[in-house]
């Protein structure tokens, strides 16, 4: 019957020696009971389709994934220094819950690799599967074998020398993998022949990550992750450690944790996978912090960590939303970090918040750039030094991604701006509705004043009328004079008239502020520069293969000095802007309790009169 299910058929070549055809046997075999979300799974050869293949070996037909594979993935321009850090996350989550689930089973896979790994969308993110298990092992006493063909940049070195092995080879795979999709190539010279290669890295020590060419082709050593990457300071870091653990030279130390022990890799993933991490990016400095939070966390507590990070006491901390809300949860600050996995598509800056320093009164551009890669300042140096295509290649890369997080930074220093800017607006809307009220009850005030006041002439007047009758009365017109210069020291019209004068002004200023440069489009944009940059390495990477020819990198480089002078100019309007803007909130700030003064000191004049003039009717 139809299921209308695409399926994908592997069929095996007619020249196979015995050996290759138990393997693919065996292979067909494993497929067919395994059952995991990140293994394709196997399913039944369709009717009458045997019939088409070319030989008596029998057809594997499994699931079929329309994202292709994980190298196509990684070819993209877009990822040339690395995946997006939601990516890296989704991926290492699916890799590892593969692998586990193949060695519980007894499986080594062996030639784990970007081609071996297919993509399907999923309802909610992407799906990562493991395919390809026709060099997989099965675990059994003669299985600490010496037989293996593979990629070899992603084989550990014992299945290279042909020694006995263990799971451990899919660690060193599996580590290998998820360098290249954080920073975008392979850890170990990627560039070099198998002989020379495993002569050159087994010379590591045990914790170093990288091994790699640099542009006069010196070799270098390293335990640390290279830039340019898209990670976080905390995933970073962490990562770093674990990958120390996964690419280990000896097989019997890799994949070994501290805390967990031998084969504990997976579960030393599992922490930093499960990690809740808050964003807060400094406007003092324009840096971003990370902070891994627990459930328990209060907001205070994470108040005190920034304030050893930045040197901003408690107190002064302003921390804002995005939309311009103060961030005042007690409770989890947790609710506010984005849980990555869910979503690689979502917007990496959705948990950023932005702190200032409430003392601050002016904010100046003091924003550093962040470090260029060793090889792009290299090439700032000497743009007309003659590189191969390879190295060509890597630099651009690394130039554009340079120009790429220019316009990100700068785009994240005016999300903090545009806080800045609705937290004053909504100072101010409150602001407005205080002036409404201040003024309903001047008018009310006036109304009352007047009212006493013409009762009091009224009464003089009367008054004067009688004593030409002779009928007088020191005590009431003492009494009513009395009355009258009280009333006199009520009315607060001058520090009313003097405080919606200040609102007018700071309401100019504010529609000033709107109006801001900020907004305007103007050319030669980091958007333009960073588009122009892309152009020039997609047409270096598309070139056929007899043009890949050596050169310099003159018309790149004009391109990454224009974006750093395009950036320092946005970054001082911006910071002009924030300045005006603190400016603002502080004459607010200012205004409030004075409004509220006199509003206290009408309602305090309206009581008086009220009370004189039941005086005064008792007294008549």
């Amino acid at each position: 019957q139809e299921t209308g299910e695409q399926v994908a058929i592997k069929q095996c070549r007619q020249e196979l020696s015995p050996r290759n055809r138990d393997r693919w046997a065996l292979e067909i075999q494993i497929m067919k009971r395994l059952n995991h979300p990140n293994v394709v799974a196997a399913r039944d050869v369709p009717e009458g389709m045997q019939k088409l293949a070319p030989n008596d070996l029998p057809l594997l037909a499994m699931e079929y994934c329309q994202g292709g594979d994980l190298r196509k993935y990684l070819n993209q321009l877009e990822n040339c220094c690395g995946l997006r850090e939601e990516a890296i996350l989704i991926l290492l989550s699916d890799i590892a819950s593969a692998l586990r689930y193949l060695h519980e089973n007894r499986i080594i896979h062996r030639d784990l690799k970007p081609e071996n790994i297919v993509l399907q969308q999923g309802e909610q993110r992407l799906i990562h599967k493991i395919i390809d298990l026709g060099y997989a092992k099965e675990l059994d006493q003669g299985s600490l074998c010496t037989s293996f063909v593979g990629t070899l940049q992603y084989l550990a070195p014992e299945l290279l020398e042909q020694q006995k092995y263990t799971v451990t080879v899919d660690y060193w795979s599996f580590g290998t993998l998820a360098f290249e999709c954080i920073t975008g190539f392979r850890p170990f010279l990627p560039n070099w022949q198998p002989v020379q290669w495993h002569t050159k890295v087994r010379q590591k020590s045990e914790l170093d990550i990288v091994v790699s060419e640099d542009l006069s082709g010196e070799v270098k050593f390293s335990s640390s992750l290279p830039c340019p990457n898209n990670l976080n300071s905390v995933l970073s870091g962490r990562l770093e450690k674990w990958l120390q653990l996964m690419l280990m030279w000896h097989p019997r130390q890799r994949g070994t944790d501290p805390t967990y022990g031998p084969n504990g890799c997976f579960k030393a993933l599992d922490d930093i996978l499960n990690l809740k991490l808050l964003h807060v990016l400094n406007m003092v400095t324009g840096t971003v912090h990370t902070y891994p939070v627990t459930e328990e966390e209060t907001l205070q507590s994470v108040k005190a960590r920034i304030q050893s990070d930045t040197g901003i006491p408690e107190q002064d901390q302003e921390l804002l939303q995005e939309a311009g809300l103060a961030f005042f949860s007690q409770k989890l600050v947790t609710k506010h970090t984005a849980d990555s996995k869910v979503n690689d598509t979502a917007a990496a800056d959705t948990d950023l918040l932005f702190l200032f320093d409430n003392k601050k009164v002016s904010y100046e551009a003091q924003v550093a750039l962040r470090p260029h890669p060793e090889s792009v300042d290299c090439i700032l140096q000497d743009p007309k030094k003659n590189l191969h295509f390879f190295q060509l290649r890597k630099v651009w890369g690394q130039i554009w991604h340079t120009i790429r997080m220019l316009k990100e930074d700068c785009n994240r220093l005016q999300q903090g701006q545009r806080a800045a800017m609705m937290n004053l607006l909504r100072y101010n809307s409150t602001l407005s509705k205080m002036k409404n009220s201040m003024a309903s009850l001047s008018q009310q005030l006036k109304a009352k004043l007047d009212f006493f006041k013409t009762s009091i002439q009224i009464d003089l007047e009367k008054y004067k009328e009688q004593i030409e009758f002779g009928i007088t009365s020191e005590k009431l017109l003492f009494a009513w004079k009395e009355m009258e210069q009280a009333v006199e020291l009520c009315g607060r019209e001058d520090d009313v008239d003097q405080l919606v004068k200040r609102m007018m002004a700071l309401q100019t200023d504010i529609v000033d502020l709107q109006r801001s440069p900020l907004g305007r489009k103007q050319g030669g944009t980091l958007e333009d520069l960073e588009e122009q940059a892309r152009e020039l390495y997609r047409r270096l990477r598309e070139k056929p293969r007899d043009q890949r020819t050596s050169g310099d990198s003159q018309e790149i480089v004009r391109l990454l000095l224009q974006a750093i002078q395009t950036f320092e100019k946005k970054v001082r309007v911006i910071y002009a802007q924030l300045s005006k803007t603190v400016v603002c909130k502080q004459k607010a700030l200012e205004l409030f309790p004075r409004v509220e003064e006199v509003m206290t000191l009408m309602s305090e004049d309206e009581e008086t009169v009220v009370r004189l003039q039941e005086k005064r009717q008792k007294e008549l």
